[in-house]
């Protein structure tokens, strides 16, 4: 059945199954995803260096102006809004909505080629607290791969949406955390991070074979050897948390899987400076708000650097992006937090630059740039926080989702946020056992910063040393990811529901478009029968921009929840 409704002239495609396909598709594999071919954006991140960035150039600075509307598709029962960043490859583009749906559509017209929509736990789903968004989809091998919020991994024929195979791989009715974010496929193998930070389970990153969905191997985040076991005193491992829930990278040269790991629980800690040796979780922590290299054939560690020991404050290294470049002959990873700093590392994680993104920090006076040692920790015992708010806001100084590398430029445009929070630390009982509900461990509230009123911030700057080129500002911090492309363009979906593009050289703002909801995902660009493409998707709704009502009013109050659009835009 397909079902055709209108929307300003323009055809939306609801639910509709037709039987097209690609009569020129490619097998999506290793080398493919490397090549990074200018038509397609085949990973998460649009290929394995992480840089967000498309090579077509037929929209560019000079047209941008005249960027319409081609074609929207509604997915449905959007609870929570659009998350999802989209993919595609041959002309056809694949995404997820709420509720683990999928959908691949025509990338020229819009027309419904399959959905998926998996059979879920509802009571399950209801009481798990960061349900039901999906941050997205993997291609590889004709296959589409989707985690679901009850803990499965599903390979789906990617001509079709048949369901090839499905694997259970957390019993989420015992632990009450599932996936949410995309799986990468790399070499044969699918990897996928559960959610959540803030309970037991321990963080378990998975590989699983892409061609029978068999499990291949785990690794916990949460003490995962014998060595981290020891960061965390009185068997407080047992509390849990460092879910790797963001797609990590893969390093074809070193055959390693990149990944970021989330906070330990409770979230906060009540041991203050002597953390080492009391309150909830004693010691370091391994490997929570940590960065990891894994063999990608046995899951083994190779490698990692702890962003931060002792994650007290949910600044976590969650952060999926792992951009990997080369400048003077060394090659380099730079992988933002949510703690508003920026790691540089070479491709064995060990630390050669270290600087802000943001300007309101005080949960450490400053992190060393050779070492990555932290200095001067602000750590909290029990009450309330009272000299000063503490900054970032528990959103971070850098949220989860993408900004962009441009290998033209050499810039990198990030977004920043400039908020604070007001504390108080509860000595609460450290839950060892699974439950429904975070383990937070303090009441807080989103304040300014010192310096004056909340705003966000883009801004373009050396990927390496951090120098500022330019900066554009927002009222509020824009939650969506960020697109450069070869057309000189930087495009940013802001909070406000306005799609932005701007010169990649200076920053003026040369066009945009209101997409009439927030943004709090994924934007794209591919070619579909030659022509270029900008693919966002919009909808609101979620841990962090269900904030965004009560402190800045205005839009945010009317702005539905439960709602959302896959936007796609080209020339006239």
């Amino acid at each position: 059945m397909k079902t055709w409704w209108c929307y300003s002239g323009l055809p939306l495609v609801v639910g509709a199954t037709l039987t097209v396909s690609s009569a020129l598709a490619q097998t999506v594999d290793t080398a493919r995803i490397e090549a990074a071919g200018q038509n397609d954006w085949l990973t998460y991140h649009g290929s394995y260096k992480s840089y967000h960035y498309s090579p077509l150039s037929q929209i560019n600075a000079g047209n941008v102006g005249n960027l319409s509307v081609a074609w929207m598709h509604i997915p449905g029962r959007s609870t929570r809004g659009l998350q999802s960043m989209p993919v595609a490859a041959d002309g056809v583009l694949y995404y997820s909505g709420s509720y683990s749906r999928v959908f691949a559509l025509n990338g020229a017209t819009g027309e419904v080629i399959w959905s998926y929509f998996p059979e879920l736990d509802e009571a399950l789903i209801a009481r798990q607290t960061h349900s039901p968004y999906n941050r997205g989809v993997a291609l590889g091998e004709g296959k589409v791969f989707v985690g679901t919020m009850d803990g499965r991994l599903f390979g789906l024929d990617a001509k079709t949406g048949k369901v090839l195979w499905e694997t259970k791989l957390i019993d989420s009715q015992k632990l009450t955390v599932g996936f949410t974010g995309a799986p990468l496929y790399a070499k044969g193998t699918v990897i996928i991070g559960s959610q959540g930070g803030e309970w037991p389970g321990r963080g378990p990153i998975f590989a699983v074979d892409a061609t029978t969905g068999k499990k291949k191997w785990e690794f916990l985040t949460v003490a995962g050897t014998d060595d981290a076991m020891k960061t965390w005193g009185n068997d407080s491992w047992r509390t849990g948390g460092g879910g790797g829930w963001m797609p990590g990278t893969y390093d074809s040269e070193t055959n390693t899987v990149l990944w970021g790991t989330a906070n330990p629980a409770p979230l906060y800690d009540w041991s203050g400076a002597d953390f080492k040796t009391q309150g909830a979780r004693p010691g370091d922590n391994l490997y929570t708000s940590s960065v990891i290299g894994l063999d990608l054939d046995t899951g083994k560690l190779k490698f990692y650097h702890q962003e931060l020991p002792h994650d007290a404050w949910d600044f976590d290294s969650a952060v999926g992006e792992f951009v990997m470049l080369e400048r003077d002959g060394q090659k380099y990873v730079v992988h933002p937090n949510k703690g508003g700093f920026v790691f540089v590392y070479d491709r064995n994680l060990a630390v050669k630059n270290v600087w802000p993104l943001v300007q309101n920090i005080n949960f450490v006076k400053s992190i060393d740039p050779k070492t990555g040692e932290l200095i001067g920790r602000r750590d909290f015992s029990v009450g309330k926080v009272t000299e000063m708010p503490l900054c970032p806001y528990i959103g971070g100084g850098i949220s989860w989702n993408s900004g962009s590398y441009n290998p033209k430029t050499g810039l990198y445009y990030k977004l920043g946020q400039e908020w604070c929070m007001t504390l108080d630390i509860q000595k609460t009982t450290p839950v060892t056992t699974p439950q429904a509900q975070l383990n937070i461990g303090a009441d807080f509230k989103m304040a300014p910063p010192p310096s004056g009123e909340i705003y966000g911030h883009l801004d373009a700057r050396d990927p390496i040393t951090g120098e500022k080129k330019w900066e554009v500002r927002y009222p509020e911090p824009p939650l969506g990811s960020v697109l450069s492309t070869a057309g000189n363009l930087v495009f940013v979906p802001d909070s406000r529901g306005i799609l932005h593009a701007y010169d990649a050289d200076n920053g003026a703002e040369l066009w945009n478009h209101s997409d009439g909801t927030g943004h709090q995902g994924g934007i794209i660009s591919y070619s579909a029968n030659g022509k270029q493409y900008i693919a966002v998707t919009a909808g609101f709704g979620g841990m962090l921009s269900d904030d965004y009502a009560p402190n800045f009013g205005g839009v945010y109050k009317s702005m539905p929840r439960d709602d959302g659009a896959l936007i796609v835009y080209s020339l006239k």
